[in-house]
């Protein structure tokens, strides 16, 4: 890999891990939903003049954007908001084994003794995280991101089966463009009208906001996808192991987040696990549409 290329994949994970810290800002201003929604409208508002609206294919892209755009999102930043960024960025690494699981039942892909070993030392990591005290009688955050990794790995079935009908840009333009309004919509039900807020919320909360629409969803993706047509998967997946370890030490450093032993302990199982099934097998998790948050 070239010396620039390399910079920006460590660039794009960076963004990646500082942004659950940027999520768990913006979630301190905004309803979780509402965040989501108006996070998927700025992204429509700019990426709409470049790939215009769907037209083909709305049977499967509609479902899609909505275990992709509405539910995915809406589970993760629903736990995120009553969970520290360092556990979710760990929780959410259950994404992979997830899709390799799926892949295996949709797909017909063998998982092998390794990747299985894998999987269960990757699940093992975040039951040992839910082992702590503060779970004990609140564990709906934590299993609101894990039900977020499943979602996703779900929405990649979707993707797969779209085949290469559409390149990577114009399918998340596409997801943001259906996903806004229905977003809108279930914010409105849930949340109630927000609109009247919008007027107090403070820079912080703004920053937050553009940060996740025009830095991780536009600019960090396209940095990912340009990468993955250079080089070989097993050459850039691997890169994403980075993610949890900077968003546990960027809710350090910026949120004065507590890191402990069981949260160290069971990170480093996750990490192990998701190495194991990445490495050997990475094509599987590779997806069209990969997001994290």
């Amino acid at each position: 890999m070239k010396p620039q290329h390399l910079a920006l994949m460590l660039l794009c994970q960076f963004i990646w891990g500082v942004n659950f810290v940027a999520a768990k800002i913006g979630l301190q201003h905004f309803e979780p939903l509402f965040f989501v929604a108006l996070r998927f409208s700025i992204v429509a508002l700019l990426l709409l003049p470049f790939v215009g609206l769907p037209k083909r294919k709305l049977l499967q892209l509609i479902p899609l954007s909505m275990t992709m755009g509405v539910m995915h999102f809406s589970l993760i930043f629903t736990g995120m908001r009553y969970l520290d960024a360092a556990t979710s960025s760990i929780a959410v690494q259950l994404q992979v084994p997830f899709a390799a699981i799926l892949a295996a039942f949709f797909f017909k892909e063998t998982l092998g003794w390794r990747r299985l070993t894998g999987m269960v030392v990757a699940f093992a990591g975040v039951v040992l995280i839910a082992g702590e005290p503060r779970f004990i009688g609140n564990l709906w955050p934590l299993l609101s991101v894990v039900g977020a990794a499943l979602v996703w790995a779900a929405a990649n079935v979707q993707v797969k089966a779209l085949g290469d009908e559409f390149d990577a840009v114009t399918l998340n333009g596409y997801i943001a463009i259906l996903a806004a309004p229905q977003l809108l919509v279930v914010s409105f039900l849930l949340e109630g009208n927000q609109w009247p807020m919008v007027m107090d919320v403070s820079w912080m909360g703004w920053g937050a906001l553009l940060f996740q629409s025009v830095i991780v969803a536009i600019f960090s993706y396209w940095i990912w996808y340009n990468m993955m047509r250079r080089y070989p998967v097993n050459q850039v997946m691997p890169f994403t192991l980075l993610l949890p370890m900077i968003g546990v030490i960027s809710g350090h450093l910026f949120l004065d987040e507590v890191i402990t032993w069981q949260m160290l302990l069971g990170g480093l199982a996750t990490l192990a696990g998701v190495a194991i099934v990445v490495i050997r097998r990475p094509a599987v998790v590779a997806p069209s549409t990969k997001t994290g948050i």
